[in-house]
């Protein structure tokens, strides 16, 4: 019996996916957990925190996501936020995380670009 090639999501609807598998030393390779979540946990608790604030702002009352119809200026929207890094804003989040935020969104976008990242259906263009 050969191996499959892929491995399966679960995504938030039910619906299973199929994911390209990652060699076993490139995973090794990307330690998620002990090189990042290890390091960052308040600071990534605070960016999933602002997830959620820009999801009720945008869909009150809907299932977490990220519509990039209303998320398409990342480094302007970076840049105004580095300006004032270092204090809070008007919905109690730290520019600082919203640096953050726009930071990781941007770097998406560049992944899925380049080829580099598959465009996941939590991550899908809303239409």
């Amino acid at each position: 019996m050969t191996k499959s090639k892929y491995y399966y999501e679960l995504d938030r609807n039910g619906s299973i996916t199929p994911i390209l598998k990652e060699t076993a030393n490139k995973r090794k390779g990307m330690p998620v957990h002990s090189g990042v979540l290890n390091y960052f946990p308040d600071a990534i608790r605070e960016v999933a925190r602002c997830s959620q604030a820009g999801n009720d702002q945008h869909h009150p009352n809907t299932p977490l996501h990220w519509d990039r119809n209303k998320s398409t200026d990342e480094l302007d929207a970076l840049a105004r936020h580095l300006i004032e890094a270092g204090t809070i804003d008007d919905d109690n989040i730290r520019h600082s995380v919203k640096v953050a935020w726009r930071s990781l969104a941007n770097l998406q976008k560049e992944l899925e670009l380049n080829g580099e990242a598959p465009l996941s259906k939590y991550n899908k263009q809303n239409k």
